[in-house]
């Protein structure tokens, strides 16, 4: 009879989530977060990869005053190689155009990115944290955080910390 039930109590719980028209608050919110997360690492990752340009345009503006036929260690691959700088220079110029185009690459990315999570903002009516007070007068920061559960007043919008 349990079995009977249980079987009973999931066929009821297949047709009310049938029923449902759109995703759940929290898997609203979870998309949301994670689409922002991706943004972040891409950011991230394109901070990492200037550095690394302003490190090879240090080295090459280093090397141009050296003369050709001086010897200068290389680290590839976690090997450290003995080379010339006319060997290395050129190669230098070439790993920073690529990192140059990667970047770009990263940003174009990282722009469609925007317009995706501004998109799925405005489809979910999404909101975040002290964004709009000043716009909403007459309300304060407290009722902000009462609809942190997924819905505001109107029950259409979901609040992101």
């Amino acid at each position: 009879m349990a079995a009977n039930s249980s079987t009973t109590g999931s066929k009821s719980s297949n047709n009310s989530g049938g029923k449902q028209s759109g995703p759940s608050a929290e898997q609203v919110v979870a998309t949301f977060q994670r689409m922002r997360q991706e943004q972040r690492s891409m950011a991230s990752k394109a901070a990492e990869l200037e550095m690394d340009i302003n490190e090879h345009s240090l080295v090459i503006d280093t090397l141009k005053e050296v003369d050709p036929s001086r010897k200068c260690f290389r680290l590839i691959g976690g090997v450290l190689v003995e080379r010339t700088v006319k060997e290395v220079l050129p190669a230098l110029e070439n790993n920073k155009e690529q990192i140059s185009k990667i970047i770009e690459s990263i940003n174009s990315q990282m722009q469609t990115k925007g317009r995706e999570l501004t998109e799925y903002r405005e489809r979910y009516n999404i909101r975040l944290v002290g964004e709009g007070e000043g716009e909403e007068k007459g309300q304060s920061a407290a009722p902000s955080r009462d609809s942190e559960g997924g819905a505001s007043k109107s029950g259409a919008g979901v609040l992101v910390s």
